[in-house]
């Protein structure tokens, strides 16, 4: 079983990565992790989506610009770890799911309606803040594009919120943070 560890954590001591390498080693499965700070990842712009749709017209899958999308479609499961910044994530991992959702890998349509092409069943999303989270759009976001598009059908995210608040450092998240579990 192959886990996908999508990591927009920006850094070093990252309490979400903390916690969520906590609940990766609880998990059984070979883990490919996808450090988005360490990859060449650009938002679409007009040359790139063009290039894509050109790849696709031509049913050149197996181009490198697709290999995220693969990746994503392949996964047995998911993790993507995320601080919550802005009432979201990263920007970074917005540019990434860009990347990713791409019909004829992750998804198609069929009259007019999604029908997601990943095999994977299960998402987890790990987010922590500094303060309270008020409005969880980053995690909304991952979940209508799972369900909505890609076929994921379970979700579940964990969250730890009032991290600064709290004064909890990043090597006291696990035995200090509340943290609460959202399916």
């Amino acid at each position: 079983m192959s886990i996908l560890f999508i990591n927009a954590c920006v850094r070093e001591n990252s309490r979400t990565l903390i916690l969520a390498k906590n609940i990766l080693s609880s998990m059984s499965g070979e883990i490919i992790e996808v450090d988005l700070n360490q990859e060449n990842i650009s938002p679409l712009n007009r040359e790139l989506l063009e290039k894509r749709e050109c790849l696709l017209r031509g049913e050149r899958k197996d181009d490198p610009m697709l290999c995220y999308a693969r990746q994503f479609a392949n996964a047995d499961e998911i993790v993507i770890a995320a601080p919550f910044w802005d009432l979201s994530f990263p920007a970074i991992l917005k540019a990434y799911m860009e990347q990713i959702t791409v019909a004829g890998i992750t998804f198609e349509y069929s009259n007019g309606i999604s029908h997601g092409l990943c095999k994977a069943k299960r998402l987890i999303y790990v987010t922590t803040s500094g303060g309270p989270i008020l409005a969880d759009f980053g995690y909304e976001y991952i979940k209508a594009l799972a369900k909505g598009f890609y076929g994921i059908s379970q979700t579940k995210a964990y969250r730890a919120m009032n991290l600064d608040a709290n004064m909890i450092a990043a090597e006291d998240v696990l035995t200090k943070a509340d943290i609460s579990v959202i399916e």
